[in-house]
Formats: C-alpha cells, sequence, structure tokens
C-alpha cells in the first residue's frame, strides 16, 4: 500500500490538535524524622490541620501539628505502620479532612475508628461521607432537652433522668458496672426509634467481642454500630474513635432521628492523645496532659443536642464514661469531663460489693436537666425517692452506732430498706416505664413496709405476672398515657391490695 508523507503529516497534525495539556498541581513534602507512628514532614506549606495526607508507601495519616518548618503527622494502619515509611520518601496531600462512612449501611456493623469493617460482614458500601470534627449546634438551632431517654433502669429513670439531647456522665471505679448500664440502655431501646453507638477506647478485644455478642442476643445490634479501638490499636485510632461514632451518630441526628452515642471510655481516650501529644513534643502540662486535654472533650461533647423543629428535630444524646482511681472523683480527667457534662452517674464500690447493683451512689449523682425530661407517671410517683433515700442513708450511719432509734425514725429505716430493695436490678432485664412506675409506686405508698425485705425480690417478679394476667389494661394505661390519673392509681391500689392479700397467704 502506497502512503504519501503528507498523508502521514496531516494525520499528525490532527492528533496534535486534539492533543491537550493536562497540568496537575501536587502539594508534595518529604519525610524527614519517623518513629513510634508519627512522622515529621518538611515542604507541605498548604496542608490544613486534621487533613489525611498519603505517603509513599500508600500508607494514610492525619496532620496534627503546623510547625513553621514542618508538620506532625500521625500514622495510620496496623501495629507498626512507620515500618514501611522511611526518611526521604515523599508525602502527597489529599485535599480531605479525615472522613468517616455514615448511613443506614453501618447499622447492626463493628467497624474500626477509620471505617473499616472488622466483623467479617463484607465491606461497608455508602457514598455518604462525614468528617470527623464538626461544629456543634449554635444555641439557635438547638431545644431545650424535654423528652425522656428511658434507660429502663429504675435507679436512673426515677432518680436521676437523661433526655433526649442530654450528656450524662458514667463515673466510678474499674469493675463497677459501667459498661453493664450503658448496655441495659441500649437494649432498652428496642422499638423505641432509637439509634445507638457503642465506641469502644481501649479496652481488650475480648471485651468488645463480648459486649457485640451481648447486643446480638438480646436484639439490639439492629438498630446498634460498634465502633472499636481496642487496647491493641494505635493510639491514633483509640484518639480518633469517639469522634468517628460522633460522626455516625450526627448523620441520623441531622436526618430528624434520635441517637444515643456511649464513649467507653474517655479516660483511655485522654491517655492515647497524651501519647500522641508527648511524641509530637507538645508542651506537657497537668499530670503530663497536653494543655487542650480540655478542648478534647469539649468540642466532642458539645455535639450532643435536641436540635431545632426547623432543623428536623433530631437529637443526640452522649453518655460518657470515665474511669476512676480508688474513687477519687476529684483528679483530672473526671473534673473535666464532670463540667462539661448535664450530670453524673457516680458507681460506687462500696455499694457493688454489698449486692447494691446498680451501685449508684444517690448522693453524688445529679441530673442537671431534672424532672423536664421525665415521664409524668414517674414524676409524680418519685419525686420524693432521691431525698427519702438520703435521709435514709444518713439514718443507716447515725443507727449503726447503737443508738436507740423512735418509732418514727425506724419506720424509715424500715422503708429506706425496702426502697433500695426495689430498686435493685439484675443486668440486662430493663424495665419499662409502666413497671417501674407501679413498683416504686407500691414501695412509696407504703404497701411493703409489712413485707420482708428478703421477699421483695420476690414480690417484683410475682406482682408484674400478676398484673399482666389480671390488669393488663392498667399496664398498657400508664405506658400510653405516661400520667398516672385518678383512675388508674385507683386501679393500681385495688390491684397492689390484691396481690398481696394473695402474696402474704401464699407465704404463710
Amino acid at each position: 500500500m502506497d502512503i504519501r508523507p503528507e498523508e502521514v503529516t496531516s494525520v499528525i497534525k490532527q492528533e496534535l490538535e486534539k492533543y491537550k495539556a493536562r497540568l496537575r498541581m501536587e502539594s508534595v513534602g518529604t519525610v524527614i524524622q519517623v518513629g513510634d507512628a508519627i512522622a515529621r514532614v518538611y515542604g507541605l506549606d498548604n496542608v490544613m490541620t486534621g487533613e489525611m495526607v498519603q505517603f509513599q508507601s500508600q500508607v494514610y495519616g492525619m496532620v496534627l501539628n503546623l510547625e513553621e518548618d514542618s508538620v506532625g503527622v500521625v500514622i495510620f494502619g496496623a501495629d507498626n505502620p512507620e515500618q514501611n515509611i522511611k526518611e526521604g520518601d515523599s508525602v502527597k496531600r489529599t485535599g480531605k479532612i479525615v472522613q468517616m462512612p455514615v448511613g443506614e449501611v453501618l447499622k447492626g456493623r463493628v467497624i474500626s475508628a477509620l471505617g473499616a469493617p472488622i466483623d467479617g460482614k463484607g465491606p461497608v458500601v455508602t457514598n455518604k461521607f462525614r468528617t470527623m470534627e464538626f461544629d456543634a449546634p449554635t444555641v439557635i438551632d438547638r431545644q431545650p432537652v424535654k423528652e425522656s431517654l428511658e434507660t429502663g433502669i429504675k435507679g436512673i429513670d426515677a432518680m436521676i433522668p437523661i433526655g433526649r439531647g442530654q450528656r450524662e456522665l458514667i463515673i466510678g471505679d474499674r469493675q463497677t458496672g459501667k459498661t453493664a448500664l450503658v448496655l441495659d440502655a441500649i437494649i432498652n431501646q428496642k422499638g423505641k426509634d432509637v439509634y445507638c453507638v457503642y465506641v469502644a477506647i481501649g479496652q481488650k478485644v475480648a471485651s468488645i467481642v463480648a459486649v457485640a455478642e451481648i447486643l446480638e442476643k438480646y436484639g439490639a445490634m439492629e438498630y446498634t454500630t460498634i465502633v472499636s479501638a481496642s487496647s491493641r490499636a494505635s493510639a491514633s485510632q483509640q484518639y480518633l474513635a469517639p469522634y468517628a461514632g460522633c460522626a455516625i451518630g450526627e448523620e441520623f441526628m441531622y436526618s430528624g432521628k434520635d441517637v444515643l452515642v456511649v464513649y467507653d471510655d474517655l479516660s483511655h481516650h485522654a491517655q492515647a492523645y497524651r501519647q500522641l501529644s508527648l511524641l509530637l513534643r507538645r508542651p506537657p502540662g497537668r499530670e503530663a496532659y497536653p494543655g487542650d486535654i480540655f478542648y478534647l472533650h469539649s468540642r466532642l461533647l458539645e455535639r450532643a443536642a435536641k436540635l431545632s423543629d426547623k432543623l428536623g428535630g433530631g437529637s443526640l444524646t452522649a453518655i460518657p464514661i470515665v474511669e476512676t482511681q480508688a474513687g477519687d472523683i476529684t483528679s483530672y480527667i473526671p473534673t473535666n469531663v464532670i463540667s462539661i457534662t448535664d450530670g453524673q452517674i457516680y458507681l460506687e464500690n462500696d455499694l457493688f460489693y454489698s449486692g447494691v447493683r446498680p451501685a449508684i451512689n444517690v448522693g453524688l449523682s445529679v441530673s442537671r436537666v431534672g424532672g423536664k425530661a421525665q415521664a409524668k407517671a414517674m414524676r409524680q410517683v418519685a419525686g420524693k425517692l432521691r431525698l427519702d433515700l438520703a435521709q435514709y442513708r444518713e439514718l443507716l450511719t447515725f443507727s449503726s452506732f447503737g443508738a436507740e432509734v423512735d418509732k418514727t425514725t425506724q419506720a424509715q429505716l424500715n422503708r429506706g430498706e425496702r426502697m433500695v430493695e426495689i430498686l435493685k436490678q439484675e443486668q440486662y432485664k430493663p424495665l419499662s416505664l409502666a413497671r417501674q412506675v407501679m413498683i416504686i409506686y407500691t414501695g412509696i405508698k407504703g404497701f411493703l413496709d409489712d413485707v420482708s425485705s428478703d421477699l421483695i425480690k420476690k414480690f417484683e417478679i410475682e406482682f408484674y405476672l400478676f398484673i399482666e394476667k389480671k390488669y393488663p389494661e392498667l399496664e398498657s394505661g400508664i405506658q400510653t398515657k405516661k400520667i398516672l390519673d385518678d383512675d388508674l392509681a385507683k386501679q393500681l391500689d385495688e390491684a397492689i391490695r390484691l396481690f398481696k392479700l394473695e402474696f402474704l397467704k401464699n407465704k404463710s
């Protein structure tokens, strides 16, 4: 085939005309030091704090320190992510602040602090992402906390009510039942259209697996996401975990839904941040924590809110957990978090080991939202319960000195003893509002004063069965109306008297 030179020239000219130069600008830096999952990088002049950067070895990191001639980068990845990174490696900007996958697809999943699935149920496929750091809603964007978030735990719903959009701290020593309380609260949200996020920070892998199994067993995983940053995870993942959990919850809150987020626990979170800060050579302050440790937790917990109706009326309730040493709630991190939250539930060692479970210290526990976020029926029956129990503790201490007490004091001691028994509750057995109201009403009105305290638990179990069988409309009436009107109160009095006669006859 004969091809003339001018034909070749014309084809080349046409191709050259089609070609357009594609120039791409990239901001690239160089690793000048690496170690302990921290890299110091030179040359990323326009990088943002919190931005994701990519190393030459395809490992990602997050910029935390912006200095005059270099930036400090926290490296993500495996246990020793820096093993693939060496001095002189290039680092490029991604232009993205650290993000988290969010949405319905995360329900029932266990994921890492970076959004990677770790439950063996396949990849998380979503096109929705939220930045882990996000501004808290302004005062104008909020409305007062006034709707109850029922935990199903008598001691909390009666005396330390939690509202939707509130921040309520759970504080206490190791092994006093802090995690058990929040698991009960999550299990109790079944059928209440509340989405739950459980963030595990610095816990043993076995403990996180046990939590997932418990939630699965009680049917709570279908509306729950677990964000896991175990003790084996890097300090960077433990630092990011609560912000990741909050971002997941915010997606639902801004969609007009109610969310409960548990941070278990912020003591380990503060320790992880301290580790990163010291490695980044930030100046240490009290107990070697950096100066911005208060801001670390305040910018997280301030994101909990009850949004205004204009923004959909969604809510995000935060329950942070803080571990104390030998019951000392005056140490640095506990006092910081107490001052940020709207109240605290203090679990006491002595109560726990004496068999009072949940071991709530009524004197040191408080909800600063109070009765505004409590069902009216509960407020009617439990209004004086807190004061009565506080008086009982005082009288108990006084009587332990062996002094003789008068009849009135003895009656108060007897009543208090029975109320303490009523407030004891088995783990993973949250109660409906109606059942809580009925049993507390029974105790407050003195129906149990002549029932032996060691029979109270049996009385309670059989009482619920009796109501279920003979007075089902009473229980449903309280549950629906959320108020104990005259008709319901009269019906409840009658039911208690009938059951008590039958119960004491069987025991005699």
